[in-house]
């Protein structure tokens, strides 16, 4: 056993220190960084220490990036200044806006403190230590015990190790699993709520290109925000208050104006999601052959039916710009990734190594089926996760039983207790829905659910209303009283009782509940339990694979904790007699311009400097740099994440990756992956020119 803890333990400094890693690839955890990755950075341009990126006894970089709860952020000045995406942001900007007051389509700009709008339910945590917690984690845990019996005794320990970490600090702690299990950190960060909309461009720079562009490159959107942390008076976090004032950092990024050129250094420090570039190749075959195609045939339907009502209807444009934006995402990345893994045969390439790897373990008992086993598993494991995606996509799809859910199990103690919880997230609901929407949407979600998953996973209120679904869901809007915010507002002046006796037995309701039974019982349970199966795995294999490949570099899988990816200022040849520079400009914005198409109608003020050439310092050439790419590994959650220099100096603002690189989450390209960047400049120049906030430049440190 403690030969075991003590390979886990010290897994990232033995195979960091064998090998050379493979050019660009990987998300490296900061703390381990010396011993990991750091002389190959140096060895390609890096000129900073490893005290100079994570530290807990001094400042370094890490106190200047934020979690933004998906996305990243970074401070940029010494007054609380904080530099995100516009798309990160988009909910707080829908938050804001009305017809009246549109500041998405035409953007917002504080012009002092006092004017900075107060963000909804938004927070930003700093992390203030990662300690490898990999024996506590493990104490009581033996090799022979059953997989659920040792994950029991693994929570406790967690719980133990949390509390132990929070206590009398007020500080928030999670512990998170790196290679499977085989390892295990303890993350504690500081939040802070009171978080203020500062600076946001208008929607034809912010989203400029629209989902046309989303993924794609060449990129000329200014996809950039800025917000302000407030503290108390001691620099605390606290609640927002007119007597709070602009937080002071420890640490805030110097911004480089000195350019970027094809081959420079860069590295980005964020907080990626979720990346899986260990699987095996019958997980990855479900991925592309069955999940994705079904995925995005959902998601299609649901954003034909939010754009046909968006392009008619302003109000709506605004009430579901945010949800638009969220479900294009991922339906274009599942397209370009699902490409991806086959042009780059991901597949065969799997199972050629799991054919190695089956030959290396044939004399080493701990090793020998493990590859078998996984085929097995994941055949076992299909018609659960199939159910799954029909449930997370077309399910959840539908908007009235979200609106039901938080009161589908009220009780009149919980409705009066959390009367005022309620009420406001009721408010933020229907202020952001459209019923003829969600009734196209519940229709089609609804038919398709029923018509692929297997029986055993339909609730009993859709199989008996199967065979004329139109008609069930036009009785159950006529009928719910969450159809529209003023039939629950008026249950929920009755009495208590009364009111849960008509919420009990509303049909939205009604469709929650068994909808959320089904999920529970019969396909989250053994989701759950034969993936604990897989994840044990998995365990024995990331071992298997270490010692079977002792010269190969092994990364973490990102899991939305603090990492390091770093690469190069790079153009890319995706296709035969295709090169994609790594520089865009003004001049693409002026091409792409038209007044005729929403994503494409830039304001009238950047186009009267573009015929003026009125660029000011931002001048580069005769025009202004506007995004890069470059060969940083990033998946989501790096949106917002700073682009550093060799100096830690930011020079632009992580946003996407290339449609072509998308696939990065499963295999890594040396030639293909390219994270896309707003130039920092281009970001300074809009700030400036465009949003008339120059003001906000004298609290920034610019380095020339």
């Amino acid at each position: 056993m403690k030969k075991f803890l003590k390979l886990a333990t010290l897994m990232v400094v033995m195979f960091g220190s064998f090998t050379v890693a493979r050019a660009d690839e990987g998300m490296w955890l900061p703390s381990v960084i010396s011993h990991t990755r750091l002389k190959d950075m140096q060895s390609k341009g890096f000129k900073l220490t490893a005290a100079d990126i994570y530290s807990v006894n001094q400042a370094s970089l890490k106190d200047a990036i934020v979690s933004l709860g998906g996305c990243t952020g970074e401070l940029i000045s010494n007054k609380g200044l904080i530099l995100t995406n516009h798309h990160c942001a988009m909910g707080q900007i829908q938050f804001h806006s009305t017809i009246e007051k549109d500041y998405l389509t035409n953007g917002f700009s504080a012009m002092s403190l006092s004017e900075e709008l107060p963000s909804n339910n938004y927070s930003a945590s700093f992390l203030k230590r990662m300690d490898d917690v990999t024996e506590q984690v493990m104490a009581g845990v033996t090799p022979d015990m059953d997989v659920q019996k040792a994950e029991e005794i693994k929570k406790t320990n967690i719980k133990d190790i949390i509390a132990k970490a929070t206590k009398d600090n007020g500080f928030n702690a999670t512990v998170e699993a790196m290679y499977y299990t085989n390892q295990y950190f303890l993350f504690v960060y500081q939040k802070y709520t009171d978080i203020r909309l500062v600076v946001v461009p208008p929607a034809a720079i912010g989203k400029f290109g629209g989902e046309t562009d989303n993924w794609m490159w060449p990129r000329h959107t200014g996809d950039f925000t800025m917000f302000r942390i407030y503290s108390d008076k001691d620099n605390n976090p606290a609640a927002y208050s007119k007597d709070n004032v602009p937080y002071t950092p420890k640490q805030s990024l110097k911004i480089s104006l000195k350019g970027i050129k094809e081959g420079d250094f860069t590295f980005i420090y964020g907080y990626p999601g979720r990346t899986n570039e260990y699987l095996h190749s019958a997980a990855v075959e479900y991925i592309v052959e069955k999940s994705n195609p079904h995925k995005i045939a959902l998601r299609d339907y649901r954003l034909e039916r939010m754009i046909e009502k968006m392009e008619k209807y302003p109000e709506v444009r605004i009430k579901y710009a945010a949800k638009k934006a969220s479900v294009a995402n991922a339906w274009k990345k599942w397209q370009g990734e699902s490409r991806g893994v086959v042009e780059l045969k991901a597949v065969e390439k799997k199972v050629a190594f799991e054919k190695e790897f089956i030959r290396w373990a044939s004399d080493k008992p701990e090793y020998a089926n493990v590859v078998q086993q996984f085929q097995a598993l994941y055949n076992e494991l299909e018609k659960y996760a199939f159910a799954l995606d029909y449930y997370n996509e077309g399910y959840r799809g539908i908007e009235i039983t979200k609106a039901a859910a938080p009161y589908s199990k009220l009780t009149i103690e919980k409705l009066e207790a959390n009367k005022a919880k309620l009420n406001t997230s009721r408010d933020l609901f229907y202020k952001n829905y459209d019923s003829y929407i969600d009734i196209e949407i519940t229709k089609e979600m609804l038919k398709r659910y029923a018509a692929n998953v297997a029986p055993e996973f339909i609730p009993e209120i859709l199989a008996n209303n199967s065979s004329d679904i139109d008609s069930f869901v036009n009785s159950l809007f006529s009928k719910s009283v969450f159809s529209d915010q003023s039939k629950i507002d008026v249950v929920l002046e009755k009495s208590p009782k009364e009111a849960i006796e008509i919420l009990s037995a509303d049909p939205a309701v009604l469709l929650q509940n068994e909808f959320a039974k089904v999920s529970s019982d019969k396909i989250m349970k053994e989701y759950r339990r034969i993936n604990n199966e897989i994840t044990a795995l998995y365990k024995h294999y990331m071992k298997g694979m270490m010692m079977m490949q002792p010269s190969r570099e092994f990364y973490p899988d990102a899991n939305s904790t603090l990492r390091i990816a770093y690469g190069k200022v790079s153009g890319a040849n995706p296709k035969d007699g295709v090169y994609y520079m790594p520089q865009s400009t003004l001049e693409g914005i002026m091409q792409k311009d038209n007044p005729n198409i929403y994503d494409y109608n830039i304001p009238q003020v950047l186009r009267e400097i573009y015929a003026n050439k009125d660029y000011g310092m931002w001048e580069v050439d005769g025009t202004v740099p506007v995004c890069f790419i470059a060969s940083n590994h990033t998946t989501g959650g790096n949106s917002g994440s700073p682009v550093l220099n060799a100096n830690g100096e930011l020079i632009g603002l992580n946003f996407d990756r290339m449609w072509e690189a998308t696939m990065s989450d499963i295999i890594f390209s040396e030639e293909m992956c390219r994270n896309i960047a707003v130039d920092i400049r281009y970001v300074l120049f809009l700030t400036d020119k465009v949003c008339g906030a120059g003001y906000l430049l004298e609290e920034m440190e610019l380095v020339k």
